[in-house]
């Protein structure tokens, strides 16, 4: 048995709003106990008060969380201000919480110590999600680092957290804690099941280049240029912006992922990112329409419902991008609806808008950091 329930609410006062939300829950448990949780959160709560609050109902719960960028459920559907808890309940499925401290120090270290600490089974896991901090770290490190701690072809799901576009300081959870700079991470042991669908609708414009330069996440030449000049060359002079995102090719493929750019120096004519671009890789500047990035909401989530390898998923997880929330405005809650038309009825769905989303990459097994993503991730037992 593996059974699902979701509670949101929107009320201002954080006492209000987690009181609403365990009371979702545990009319919807119906008397059950869950064993884990998680916990997202917009960046104006009391966030001590919801952890304080969750323990004393659910003693114990392996609890994981953060701060966002906007927050989905199939109890209220899409807000940006509001506080969303999923919980886990099953008699065949074990999740354990762990957390590493101090990434942007030493991320291998901390990765090693949240997947131990959470690693209290006789049996391998079998998923891990991570919602990890994003300000001040290379995410790329983060996905790399639990590659390294868990095996290369281990799956690993989650996001960055945010703090809605202020880029200042966002927060991570575990168990009662409150915290900055961690990896916290949930793994799952037993028979679970699980599919994801993976898609961005962003189509590369233009020519492509190859990147002669770049360090220090930043591109600094394109074609032994600098790396404004193709910018300028295609788009007129216009700043380079997530709008614009580079498409990364990788090495003899087509396949390629995004990377948004966050900023550029015209004096050296370089361009900066939120994490480091590889050298001697093929790229082009990629753009997207509104329509575009809510059909690859729909690509991926009709992905994951014809990957399931079960018949009936119990729960769906999404993480989806920032810059998909900014470009699509006020219709954001459309892929929100989008995913809930697809997906049963009765399937329980979290989510949030991230600053960085983690999944495979769909032409290999290893998880890698994605921007401007939307992944739909199903959960169930066998």
């Amino acid at each position: 048995m593996f059974k699902v329930v979701v509670g949101q609410s929107d009320e201002a006062d954080t006492g209000y709003a987690i009181a609403a939300v365990l009371h979702q829950c545990q009319i919807a448990l119906a008397g059950g106990i869950p064993q884990a949780g998680i916990l997202l959160s917009a960046i104006d709560f009391d966030y001590g008060l919801m952890l304080n609050q969750i323990q004393a109902v659910f003693p114990g719960l392996q609890l994981i969380g953060g701060t966002t960028d906007g927050e989905v459920s199939s109890q209220t559907g899409f807000r940006q201000d509001s506080v969303v808890l999923m919980l886990f309940v099953s008699d065949t499925i074990t999740i354990q919480a762990g957390y590493g401290p101090d990434i942007s120090h030493d991320t291998l270290a901390a990765a090693r110590q949240a997947v131990a600490q959470a690693s209290r089974e006789q049996t391998a896991p079998t998923l891990c999600l991570v919602i990890a901090e994003s300000l001040g770290i290379n995410g790329l490190s983060i996905v790399e680092s639990l590659c390294q701690t868990l095996g290369d072809d281990f799956p690993i799901f989650g996001g960055l957290t945010g703090d809605q576009a202020k880029f200042q300081q966002t927060y991570q959870f575990f168990q009662d804690r409150v915290m900055t700079d961690s990896l916290p991470v949930l793994l799952f042991f037993g028979p679970l099941q699980f599919s994801y669908g993976m898609a961005h609708g962003w189509t590369p414009i233009a020519r492509r280049g190859k990147i002669t330069a770049a360090g220090s996440n930043a591109v600094t030449a394109i074609n032994g240029k600098p790396a404004l000049d193709l910018y300028d060359y295609y788009l007129d002079g216009l700043t380079p912006s997530p709008e614009y995102p580079l498409a990364i090719f990788t090495p003899d493929s087509d396949t390629f992922y995004l990377r948004a750019p966050i900023g550029c120096d015209r004096d050296t004519g370089s361009i900066q990112f939120l994490v480091d671009i590889p050298p001697h890789v093929d790229v082009q500047i990629a753009h997207a329409t509104q329509t575009d990035i809510l059909i690859a909401c729909e690509t991926a989530t009709r992905t994951a419902l014809e990957r399931y390898p079960g018949e009936h998923p119990a729960a769906a997880l999404i993480f989806s991008c920032c810059t998909r929330r900014y470009l699509l405005g006020t219709r954001t809650e459309e892929e929100y609806a989008i995913s809930r038309q697809l997906l049963p009825a009765n399937l329980r769905i979290a989510g949030f808008y991230s600053y960085g989303e983690i999944a495979p990459q769909a032409s290999k097994t290893s998880a890698s950091l994605h921007h401007e993503t939307f992944i739909s991730l199903l959960l169930g037992d066998s």
